[in-house]
């Protein structure tokens, strides 16, 4: 009963507030008017109203933690829509070996408000073994998106600016029931100049009442002696809204629980987590401080969000970047603001530096390039002698084996000519003993004749 009533109790003070709202701001349909002293800038809410439903707004979350805490879940059920899907997953799904930022975006319309939401998620932090200067990405990111929007004022047409910044960070803390780690303190410090910071202790669910309460207190004090500075909620003269601030501060960090899963529990659907011992329900006070979270993000403190995130840490960064240009390059921002010369004389003297710089750069690039031009020219002469060398080597080379063919040819013909008369000599020998024989073949017949007669 103690939960139905609070949860109800705080709707009831929504409903409330929203009644009072619409109701400054149709005062002047609802009320009757006095024509003798109406005169029409009370409408002013009104056309504010219409032209910003019309126009629509942006927002831009960043989701930081380790992979596994839920991001994806709790973004799903803040919005109720799928953020994330199976055709499009999660960080977690998307573990990256480095820290990589990645956009997403969606058109959300309620009630014919559209709201333009670009999720910007970092896949791969704090996921390595060494997770050094993991957060440079994140840190570039930011900056670039400042810097988009700073050129985007200095154009020339500034009737459409798209506000990509990013208003809010939430950041992700595990379940350890130890307080931070460094690499969490670390981030804190490195973004907190630069984002609103919402710190959230993820899966909530896994921790006893009495250990959050403490883990929450543990987080605070080491967020406060780091001298972290998350987001804080503004001081309004309201009673009502000073009090609801208030009792959003006591929950910082705030513990969530997320869940896409609708469940039955006492006859009614509901947003949760099932478990052997029961339901944890993602929008029961009791059970974590999801609704409180969401009331904040959405609800009441989105603008805020916007307005800070405009009015400190863009300023911050456009403060810094036009004093670094009206410096001068590589020179420190005088610490009062001021310089003591005529601007026309820093601009002379400034313009007289710089070309004298370009003036010795163009005289050392002379240099360089006469030095290599005689370092290539002295390397074709060394190629050149090289060459001419070896070509007297081959000539020398061609010159020998003619020698040497020349000496063989010589060789060849005294060999053919004493070989052609030994050749000559064996045959007129031969004719002789050919003639001898046939000298005394004939003798013989005529010795045999003889002797026959």
């Amino acid at each position: 009963m103690g939960e139905d009533s609070d949860s109800g109790s705080y709707h009831q003070r929504e409903m409330s507030q929203h009644a009072q709202a619409m109701e400054r701001l149709n005062l002047s349909v609802n009320k009757p008017k006095d024509m003798e002293s109406y005169v029409g800038y009370a409408n002013l809410p009104n056309q504010v109203y219409r032209r910003s439903v019309k126009r629509g707004f942006e927002f831009t979350l960043m989701v930081v933690g380790e992979s596994g805490l839920g991001k994806s879940t709790l973004i799903n059920s803040l919005f109720l829509t799928d953020v994330y899907s199976s055709q499009y997953p999660g960080p977690s799904q998307r573990i990256k070996k480095t820290v990589k930022v990645e956009t997403s975006q969606v058109l959300l319309k309620e009630n014919g408000v559209q709201l333009r939401l670009t999720i910007v998620d970092t896949p791969g932090f704090g996921d390595q073994v060494d997770n050094s200067n993991c957060w440079t990405p994140i840190l570039d990111h930011i900056d670039s998106k400042f810097e988009d929007y700073l050129n985007a004022e200095s154009r020339v047409n500034r009737r459409t600016i798209p506000d990509k910044r990013v208003h809010c960070c939430l950041y992700f803390i595990a379940p350890s029931g130890h307080g931070l780690k460094p690499l969490d303190v670390e981030f804190m410090k490195r973004l907190h100049e630069k984002v609103n910071i919402i710190p959230l202790i993820a899966k909530a669910d896994t921790l006893t009442p009495l250990e959050c309460r403490e883990f929450k207190k543990q987080i605070m004090k080491e967020i406060n002696e780091n001298k972290i500075k998350i987001y804080e909620f503004p001081d309004i003269e309201e009673d009502e809204e000073t009090k609801e601030n208030k009792k959003l501060a006591e929950r910082v960090p705030f513990a969530v629980v997320g869940s896409n899963m609708i469940l039955e529990c006492n006859g009614k659907r509901v947003r949760g987590r099932q478990y052997p011992w029961g339901i944890a329900e993602v929008e029961n006070l009791e059970h974590c401080d999801f609704i409180p979270l969401r009331n904040m993000l959405i609800r009441t403190h989105m603008q805020d969000l916007k307005d800070v995130t405009n009015n400190v840490h863009y300023e911050n960064f456009r403060c810094k970047k036009l004093t670094a240009v009206t410096a001068g390059e590589g020179k420190r921002p005088n610490p009062k603001g001021m310089s003591d010369k005529n601007p026309l004389e820093q601009f002379e003297n400034e313009k007289d530096e710089h070309e004298a710089k370009m003036k010795k750069m163009e005289s050392e690039m002379e240099q360089v390039f006469e030095m290599k031009v005689k370092e290539k020219k002295q390397k074709l002469k060394d190629s050149e002698a090289d060459l001419q060398r070896r070509l007297e080597q081959m000539k020398k080379s061609l010159e020998q084996q003619q020698r040497e063919l020349e000496e063989k040819r010589r060789n060849f013909e005294v060999e053919k000519k004493s070989f052609e008369e030994s050749q000559k000599m064996q045959d007129e020998r031969r004719k002789l003993e050919n003639s001898k024989k046939g000298i005394q073949g004939t003798l013989w017949s005529v010795v045999r004749k003889g002797q026959e007669s």
